[in-house]
């Protein structure tokens, strides 16, 4: 597969075809989740297209596509940002635990 960043989404081309344009899809991801694509299967199936599985184990991918870049020099703007505060519920936990978002985020680390 080759994957490109796209609006909405990740343009995903299966080079193993002898016509690769011809299998080329858009993957819609939604807060960090793939949940739709154009192709034939994700249509027909009730579970996730092959597309859309590639696209969800390439967590650098996953960032991309939440992340968009203003082509005018301006900032680059991450959909995930908007209306963040430092504050959460880590506190609630007990034992200093940080919650999953921190962690993953490294907004928190692991207590000693």
């Amino acid at each position: 597969f080759e994957f490109e960043c796209c609006e909405g989404g990740i343009r995903v081309r299966n080079c193993s075809h002898a016509e690769p344009a011809e299998h080329e899809y858009h993957v819609t991801v939604d807060d960090g989740v793939p949940v739709a694509c154009e192709c034939p299967a994700d249509a027909k199936y009730s579970s996730a297209c092959k597309h859309r599985v590639a696209v969800a184990i390439r967590t650098p991918l996953l960032d991309a596509a939440a992340t968009q870049a203003v082509a005018d020099g301006g900032t680059v703007v991450s959909d995930g940002d908007a209306g963040e505060s430092d504050e959460c519920d880590c506190a609630d936990l007990g034992d200093g635990f940080p919650c999953w978002e921190c962690y993953r985020t490294g907004k928190r680390t692991l207590p000693e």
